[in-house]
């Protein structure tokens, strides 16, 4: 059996792998469009802050790993899928024919349509390209822009504030983190971040970028012109599928799947970014594009073109862990909470100390916490599990620190109050 994988991400890697467990005599090749051995995004902001060298970035330490594993790299960007001759076609002519096509291709940054966003001193931070320019610029003492404080914009806020870049962030939404955190949660990271001196603009746009000098003009719309020795853009990606036009591969937000992660075409499978895959929580089918979910999206759909016939997908959690300049914060399944639904929360915010739960009848449905750590897997498996909390969903209500308890009690055991708001 021919497997052929489109991307060298987490999710590209782990069906690569699992596929070779189960079926070593299978060809397994991987296609990827960068030089360097396949590595993980979320590694580069510690590259950013010489935390750890390039190697450090790399999915699987071993230099030999893939080829002790029969598993066959073959550097191209992809240009079409031709499903007639069950064929891949490459950038230049070559081919590569499957048996078994994963699309596992990942995301692209979308580029924001300013003025001047094509300047060689705008970045994204998305490839270790990226990295290395960013590094050769983000100097203590420069004057770093970032735009979008979403969940990748935040990951990479850290790594150019501890560059010691003079950091001033953009966001257009009316709090940061938007898309995981409500407007007491990111208001509060706001908060944290301009304490630690970083200057916030939230409910703000960049209008134009404009050269000044050996620098950068970068005007907002509030009516502020900001000097910068580099502009990161942060405002988003999108899902690598232009390749799949001309196809009848169906497609949405993402490529739509099934629950065995196939897609229109039954000898087609995508996982990762690409995927619009089942939601636990809500069931429907979207995109999530986190590192957790493109793990699992792998080894499911490896075992599926493998042809075992249980594999079959329960649902990704919505779940987003940060670590902003120290502050972790967390937001798990309906964190937003559903209609006719029933809600709780704690603030400290002199301690930066956030809890807030939602419940749909006696059930945890989602759960947003900040500056809280001691009960993040608590809180996901509540969910996971839809755990009956019976009385003591009303007794969190009342008061939602005792979220320990709550588990050891509707689990029929004996917790204690960790208080964990002080």
């Amino acid at each position: 059996m021919r497997h052929v994988i489109i991307g060298t991400g987490p999710a590209g890697v782990t069906a690569a792998e699992t596929l070779k467990k189960l079926d070593p005599k299978s060809v397994v090749t991987m296609i990827g469009d960068e030089p360097e051995p396949p590595y993980s995004r979320m590694a580069i902001p510690y590259l950013l802050i010489d935390q750890i060298v390039e190697s450090g970035t790399y999915l699987r330490k071993n230099s030999e790993h893939y080829k002790e594993l029969g598993i066959s790299r073959v550097e191209g960007l992809v240009d079409s899928v031709n499903q007639q001759k069950s064929e891949v076609n490459l950038n230049g002519g070559a081919t590569v024919g499957y048996d078994r096509l994963l699309i596992a291709s990942g995301s692209t940054p979308v580029t924001p349509p300013i003025d001047g966003v094509e300047h060689p001193l705008v970045s994204s931070c998305w490839t270790l390209e990226d990295a290395r320019r960013i590094s050769e610029v983000a100097k203590p003492n420069t004057d770093v822009v970032l735009m979008g404080a979403g969940f990748i914009g935040c990951i990479i806020l850290e790594a150019l504030a501890k560059s010691g870049a003079n950091l001033t962030v953009i966001e257009m939404e009316d709090r940061m983190v938007p898309r995981m955190m409500n407007d007491t949660a990111g208001n509060l990271i706001k908060d944290w971040c301009e304490s630690r001196g970083v200057s916030v603009n939230t409910s703000t746009r960049v209008e134009s970028i404009t050269e000044a000098g050996r620098g950068l003009s970068v005007s907002l719309s509030n009516g502020k012109n900001i000097p910068a020795d580099l502009v990161v853009s942060a405002t988003g990606v999108t899902p690598n599928i232009g390749f799949l036009d001309g196809t009848d591969i169906k497609t949405d937000q993402g490529i739509l799947v099934n629950r065995q992660m196939q897609t229109s075409d039954p000898h087609i499978f995508a996982a990762g970014d690409v995927a619009q895959g089942k939601d636990f929580s809500s069931e429907e089918f979207s995109v999530q594009a986190i590192q957790p979910t493109a793990v699992e999206h792998g080894q499911l759909a490896a075992k599926n073109m493998f042809g075992l016939k249980n594999a079959v997908h329960q649902g990704s959690v919505n779940m987003n862990v940060l670590d902003t300049l120290g502050l972790i914060s967390s937001s798990f399944g309906l964190w937003m909470g559903v209609e006719n639904g029933e809600s709780c929360e704690l603030l400290n915010k002199e301690r930066f100390r956030y809890i807030n739960l939602q419940f749909c009848e006696d059930v945890l449905i989602g759960a947003t916490s900040l500056g809280l750590t001691e009960h993040v897997g608590v809180l996901r498996g509540l969910i996971q599990t839809k755990t009956k909390l019976g009385v003591w969903k009303d007794r969190l209500i009342e008061d939602p620190t005792k979220i320990m308890e709550a588990y050891l009690g509707s689990t029929h055991a004996i917790g204690h109050n960790a208080n964990i708001m002080k």
